[in-house]
């Protein structure tokens, strides 16, 4: 079986990020998601990536996808905000895009590591 015949393609696997703080990997920040009801807090990059596995784990999108999460972020004031779209999965072997809405910036990423190595460089900036 081909490799792209076993991914599973999700146009609702969108999560949005706001980083408060950010200093050698420890992050202070919440994550949305449509599965979440409301803020999730987060305390590092590594319980993202896993609670992010978590949620897409839960997914069916292909016969009922989600709405976008419409990011709530009032009276937060934060360093970073960022909606990761995860549009292909098998295991950890993520594709997508990670969107920085401060900077306006796209950056496409072909796995979980990726991802984290994307956030870290960013965050440390």
């Amino acid at each position: 079986m081909m490799l792209r015949e076993r991914m599973l393609p999700c146009q609702s696997r969108e999560a949005v990020v706001t980083v408060i703080s950010y200093h050698n990997g420890i992050m202070d920040g919440y994550l949305q998601h449509p599965r979440l009801k409301g803020r999730e807090k987060l305390q590092s990059l590594s319980q993202l990536v896993l609670l992010l596995d978590s949620l897409l784990d839960l997914e069916d999108c292909l016969n009922n996808p989600l709405p976008l999460v419409r990011p709530d972020c009032q009276g937060i004031e934060s360093i970073a905000v960022f909606h990761i779209q995860i549009l292909f999965r098998e295991h950890y072997t993520w594709q997508g895009r990670l969107i920085w809405k401060n900077e306006n910036q796209e950056i496409v990423f072909h796995s979980a590591m990726e991802l984290i190595q994307l956030l870290d460089e960013l965050l440390a900036q």
